[in-house]
């Protein structure tokens, strides 16, 4: 079974084992087939595709495997689903993400959370200081740390992690009805929003905050600097806590995590999966145990500690979890719950916008010569550009 995936740091790799291992006690060969990241898979899938060398088995957000179904790619789990009564055992918006137009395009590993803030307790503890809760309590400590010759917060300069830091800040600037309008509806006329303007201007004060330079630098990386305490914290996916755990930290002892400041009371979400490809290589009798492996609740349990995620299962054992993962597992059990799909890991939306936002976000934070009025400006022609395509 030839599975391409991103999962590369430490912390991936030994949460991907615990799927290899599991498919191979079951029968299944598995062989690793790495791609650089998300967008760097969807390359090397189309290349694939041309070249008549499909993987068997792909790493995909719920969007992706969607979007491989409608061209045909993909094979359908509907009577795997039923079989196992995915239904009943699947939190309610799990179950909704995977079967987007009516048929099972994936089988669910974890949730990702997107607005966690993660941060070093040893250094809190030693200043005396509270995580901050909203961003104004973010500016009122990064002095203090800073003072203590400490990064106040840890930041990579690639793109997709300034998008990242990007959508935190805008749902805590601008809420969710902004981000609706910009990436759901697709409404050009949200760019110029003031709301949009002040969360762009906001994105870029945070950089005096992130030491001398801003490093071109994996997450694993940035990760590694809140362990040492060399930075205090970082905002992005709960991943990096899986990383930190690798590292040998601890949740509640040397790491502390909360939500994203001002985003409490949202949950913006990115769902890892896995997508069974039409191949000739194995027989769809393999795929369909895979994806009853996913599933499996031991599996899940340390599938998602492992890798900092939240199980998708509707009763796993809330006891089994960290203080965290439990956090996001009962935020995602509550049907009253604020989930939003975020844009900035292609949870919802096209690539094009995806692709476009996190350039002019890279252009506007690296270079402060770019004006406010031009970023806008760039990305309300894209987003006008891609509305009429989709609605000629």
């Amino acid at each position: 079974m030839r599975v391409l995936h991103w999962w590369t740091s430490n912390s991936e790799r030994m949460a991907s084992g615990t799927i290899a291992a599991a498919a191979r006690r079951a029968g299944i060969g598995w062989i690793d087939e790495d791609a650089s990241d998300g967008v760097g898979a969807a390359i090397v899938l189309r290349s694939r595709l041309l070249a008549h060398d499909m993987p068997d088995v792909a790493q995909a957000n719920s969007l992706a495997s969607l979007n491989w179904a409608r061209l045909g790619l993909v094979r359908d789990l509907d009577r795997t689903a039923d079989a196992n009564d995915w239904e009943r055992r699947l939190l309610p918006a799990v179950y909704r993400l995977i079967r987007p137009a009516g048929q099972v395009t994936s089988a669910p590993l974890g949730v990702h959370r997107m607005n966690t803030l993660l941060y070093n307790r040893q250094v809190f503890a030693r200043l005396g200081l509270a995580p901050p809760r909203t961003w104004a309590d973010f500016e009122r400590i990064a002095p203090l740390l800073r003072r203590a010759g400490i990064v106040p917060l840890a930041q990579s300069s690639e793109s997709w992690q300034v998008s990242v830091l990007f959508e935190n800040v805008l749902l805590a600037d601008g809420g969710v009805a902004l981000h609706k309008r910009l990436f759901t509806d697709d409404d050009a006329q949200a760019f110029s929003e003031p709301a949009f303007a002040q969360a762009l201007l906001h994105l870029r004060r945070l950089k005096r905050w992130m030491g001398t330079t801003v490093p071109e630098a994996h997450w694993s990386d940035i990760a590694r600097e809140v362990n040492s305490g060399t930075a205090a914290m970082l905002v992005g996916g709960d991943w990096f806590k899986g990383e930190l755990l690798a590292f040998g930290a601890q949740v509640d002892r040397t790491i502390g995590c909360s939500p994203a400041p001002g985003t409490a009371s949202i949950h913006l979400y990115d769902l890892d999966t896995l997508v069974m490809l039409h191949s000739d290589r194995v027989p769809r009798a393999a795929q369909e145990k895979i994806a009853r492996i996913a599933v499996d609740p031991a599996l899940q349990e340390r599938y998602n500690r492992i890798k900092g995620s939240a199980t998708v299962l509707r009763d796993a054992d809330p006891a089994l979890m960290d203080s965290c993962a439990r956090a996001s597992w009962t935020m995602l059990a509550d049907p009253a719950a604020t989930l939003v799909p975020s844009i900035a890991i292609g949870m919802i939306g096209d690539d094009v916008m995806r692709d476009a936002l996190a350039s002019e976000l890279y252009r506007f934070f690296m270079d402060d010569s770019v004006t406010v009025q031009d970023t806008q400006r760039r990305l309300a022609a894209v987003s006008r550009a891609f509305s009429h395509s989709q609605n000629p």
